[in-house]
Parts: structure tokens; sequence; C-alpha cells
């Protein structure tokens, strides 16, 4: 497209609407106003003036601030969903996602799972909202500060008349000794802080032109904070995980690509006692019952030394021992651990001994890992036990076949074949808590219940984050850009001499209250006179007209 000349010599982009550099009116419906519009200097905008190619159709697509507004709201829409439902990184892994969101919430919880709320931020669509408010930004951005930027770069001092006369504070006096008075005006502004230039005897004071800047400043600050939000989704970026870990246990820490291990030695419970604490709790422990004072898990980190088998702690080197509590996490390299839950004696071991029904004779005991049964266990000579079938969560589905709700052994349940040498077939018995079942008729022996193992349970919090300083940064520079442009304005006061006559004329981007008073302070005993508000006279106007029509 070709650029478009003003008598001043200036070539204006096309499109622009008034001079960059004089000011003069270049658009013909601009012509007709009283008032031009200041808000973009009147320059040309891509948006506004190309509309040919696929790229064009993009850029004005997202340049528009509708566009980003819907955007914004939707985005805030899918959000709020996320939140209707713990997402799956928070419900307790003792069943699948599907079954949990069904079990515990219904119908809802199902449709929830099937449409994929359950991941929701880190779904492609949600990232897409995202990316789309991201582009959004930047292309609104560049759509409207560079050409603001090189329209206030390229200003002269000496305006077209048009142009101040079409400003919303303009006035014009006849005045002796206009140099004298000019002088005194602009010590007055560069005690107010304006940068004054001078042209031909004609003046231009301005402040605060950073001020502009402030909304572009945000946008900066918030891309920046949602390219730290979409790192989260990078692997090794963002880690939020959740350890149980028993006592006497050692695990593998998530997310460390088994380089790190971690020990439970002891966790250690404290609750808050009437006698001896303070009475302030004495309600809370009336209604809960018991109230934690602390919890915290003795631990010990350990680092791999080569290929080593987890759960083995002869080939892994001792990093430290640490007693993680509330808001005191282990930390190592970029991760933390912190204490966050804990389960009370959770079922570890079931003992039980082969016992003749009618005697009352032993032929041997047998303890029963529940986290890790054998198959067989050999007792005395002759006899033997041998695991058909583990239900660590036991219950029954719909059919009424035995099932298990989790790996967990919140309600363990066995299937046991016992062998003896009278009966070298072995008899079938089903055991549960409380419950014993023969399918096959009445045994003659049985597995007598002896007793049971307990073991407390840490529930930690693995944490790495390594978007902390992005998202901080993003923050920072989108409160730089608010102070910036709600504490600040940019104001700008031109005097012309035109025909023995001084025109006065201002304008700010807010804040006109303060800019009339600026300029009253500034001419006040300098024999020229303050400029008038052309809006309130124009409003005034309108209302008189309105009045003789309805008369």
């Amino acid at each position: 497209m070709k650029e478009v000349k003003c008598e001043c010599g200036h070539l204006n982009p096309h499109g622009t609407i008034l001079c960059e550099s004089c000011g003069k009116v270049l658009e013909e419906q601009a012509k007709d106003k009283k008032l031009i519009d200041m808000r973009y200097e009147g320059t040309a905008r891509r948006s506004q003036t190309y509309n040919k190619t696929f790229v064009d159709k993009i850029w004005n697509f997202f340049s528009s601030v509708k566009v980003g507004v819907w955007i914004i709201v939707l985005t805030l829409i899918a959000s709020a969903m996320g939140t209707i439902l713990p997402q799956e990184m928070y419900i307790p892994p003792t069943m699948p996602a599907a079954e949990y969101y069904e079990d515990q919430y219904g119908w809802f919880g199902k449709l929830y799972y099937e449409l994929g709320f359950h991941n929701l931020y880190s779904s492609w669509w949600y990232l897409i909202l995202i990316a789309s408010l991201g582009v959004s930004l930047v292309i609104a951005s560049l759509d409207r500060a560079v050409p603001l930027y090189r329209a206030l770069k390229t200003q002269r001092v000496t305006r077209h008349e048009g142009y101040l006369k079409r400003q919303r504070l303009f006035g014009i006096s006849k005045t002796d000794n206009v140099d004298g008075q000019y002088e005194v005006i602009k010590e007055k502004l560069k005690a107010r802080k304006y940068n004054i230039r001078e042209e031909n005897g004609n003046v231009l004071a301005e402040k605060g032109r950073f001020s502009r800047w402030g909304p572009y400043v945000n946008h900066v600050g918030l891309i920046i904070f949602l390219i730290g939000g979409m790192l989260r989704f990078v692997p090794g970026m963002y880690v939020d995980k959740v350890l149980w870990i028993r006592e006497g246990e050692t695990k593998v820490i998530p997310e460390t690509k088994g380089e790190y291990y971690l020990s439970n030695e002891a966790f250690t419970l404290e609750v808050y006692d009437k006698e001896t604490d303070k009475e302030v709790f004495n309600d809370a422990i009336d209604r809960a019952g018991t109230v934690a004072k602390n919890y915290q898990s003795d631990v010990t980190l350990y680092r791999k030394q080569g290929e080593t088998v987890t759960g083995e702690t002869h080939d892994l080197e001792k990093v430290k021992n640490y007693s993680i509590k509330v808001n005191e996490p282990l930390k190592f390299e970029s991760f933390a651990l912190y204490q966050v839950d804990y389960k009370l004696n959770e079922l570890n071991k079931m003992s039980f001994s082969l016992t003749n029904k009618e005697s009352g004779e032993t032929f041997g005991d047998l303890t029963v890992d529940l986290y890790d049964p054998k198959t067989e266990y050999k007792l005395n000579e002759g006899y033997s036990v041998e695991v058909v079938s583990y239900f660590p969560d036991f219950e029954f589905d719909e059919n009424g076949d035995p099932t298990t709700k989790s790996r967990i052994p919140n309600n363990p349940a066995f299937v046991f074949k016992m062998f003896t040498p009278d009966k070298p077939d072995g008899e079938v018995s089903f055991v549960a808590i409380q419950q014993t079942i023969e399918p096959m008729g009445d045994n003659e022996y049985k597995l007598a219940f002896q007793g049971v193992e307990t073991k407390d349970v840490s529930g930690l919090t693995v944490r790495k984050d390594l978007t902390l300083w992005i998202l901080a940064l993003g923050g920072a520079i989108f409160m730089i850009g608010v102070i910036q442009g709600a504490y600040w304005n940019h104001r700008r006061i031109w005097l012309r001499r035109f025909d023995g006559e001084v025109w006065v004329a201002g304008h700010t981007n807010k804040n006109w209250h303060g800019l009339k008073r600026e300029i009253e302070l500034a001419l006040e005993d300098t024999g020229i006179s303050v400029p008038e508000d052309q809006m309130e006279n124009d409003k005034t106007d309108k209302l008189e007209k309105s009045e003789k029509e309805g008369q």
C-alpha cells in the first residue's frame, strides 16, 4: 500500500488518521468531528488497514479486544469447571480414576471423567485456550504499541491548526509581550516536571509519556506468566506427586529417575491435651475428639550408587537424616518433600494357625505379608497352605463375586487351600475379617486367626517447581505496569503563535481535572486565557438543543 504524504512533508503509513508529525487530519470522515480520537494518536493500526491475506485475517482476529475478552471468559469458565471435583492428581490412589469418580460422585462424576475434566489443566484444548490468550496479548500489543511509539517519537512541536482546534482543551488569546509571558509559563511548567521543547517560537510541554506504556507492560507480564504456567506441563519443570510410605519401608522418590530413595524410620503423632495444653484448644478437642499438635516422619534420604533393587539399602549412599514436619520439608536439589497426611495403624501382616476344628490341635503357623503375600506356606511335615486368591480391599461386585476396591489392605480377604496328610487334595476356605466361608462344604481343618501387625503410614507430597521464578517475574512486571498506568498520566500542553494570537491546547489520557488545574496555574497572571473544555461545551449545546426541540 502507498504511503500518505502530508503537506508538512512527512510520509505516513496507509490508514493514518492524523499525521504523525504535525497532526493534520488526513481522513475525510474525521474532518467532520468536533474532537479527534487521540487514543492511539490517530496512527495506522495494521488490523484496521489490511484485510486481504490469510495472515491479515488471523492478525485482525486476535487483535480484537472483543476476541481477547471472550478468550478470557472461556478460560475462566474452563478453569472453574476444573475445580468442581478434585483433579486426578489429588484423588487417593486406591482405585482407577474412572471407578473413583463414579463411586464417589455418581453419574456426574462419571460424566466429569468422560469429558476429560479430571485432567483439565493438562488437556490439549485447555492449553490451546491459554496459548490463544497469549497470542491475543502479543498481537493486540504489537498492533497498538508500535504505531503509538512511532507517532509519539515523530511528533513535532508545531502542530497543525486543525489538530489543536479539535483537542478537548483549547483556547485562543490575544496578548502583548508574548516572549516574556512564554518565559514565565515555561518556568512554571518546568517546576511541575514538564519537559519543554521549542520550535519556531512554539512550545510543547510534556510529561508522563512512560505511563502510556503501562497496559503494554501489563501484557508483557501476563505473557511471561502464561509462559511460566504452560512450562509446568513440560516434563521435569513441575512435579506434584503424593508418596505414601510405611514405617520401615524404603521407596524410590517419584520423578527423580530412580536416583533418590527415602526410608521411613518412624512416624510420630502428638495431640493436644486438655490438662497440659492451653485452654484455647479445649473447644476444638471437645468438637473433634483429638487435635494434632505435631506429626512428623523421621526419614533417611539415600542416593543411588550403580544399579540398585528398589527397597534395598546396601547399595545406596546415605545423604542425610531428617525429620519432616508440617511446613518443614526435606529439601534436596530442586525437590521438596512435605508432610501433608498420615494414616495410623494400617494393616501390615496377618497371622493364622492351621487347626483341626474338632480336636483344636494346631499344625503350624503362617504370617501373611499383606503387601507381598507368598503363593505357598510350608508348615509342619505334610502340612501346607496355598494362597489361591487375595483381595486386599474386599467387597462383592454386582454379580456377587469377590473383588477388591484397591491394592490397599483396608479389608483383606483370602481364598486358602489347606493341604494335610489325610486331605491330600486340599480343603478350600474363604477367610476375611470376622468371616469364614467353606464353599466346598464343611472342612475338617481351618485357619484360625492369631493376630495382626499394623504400621503407621506417612503421606508426603513430592514437589518440584522450576517455573516459580518465571511466574514471579511475570507477576512483578504486571504490577509495575499497573502502577505505571494507574498513578501517572501522559500530559501535553501546546502553545502556538498564530496571526498575533496565542493558541493553547492540552491533552491527557486521563485525569483531565489535574491537567486543567496545571494549565490554570501556568497561565495565571500572564494575560493568556485558560482554554475551555470543549467536551463540556458540546454537552451543554446538545442539552440546550434538546430543550428547544422539546418546547
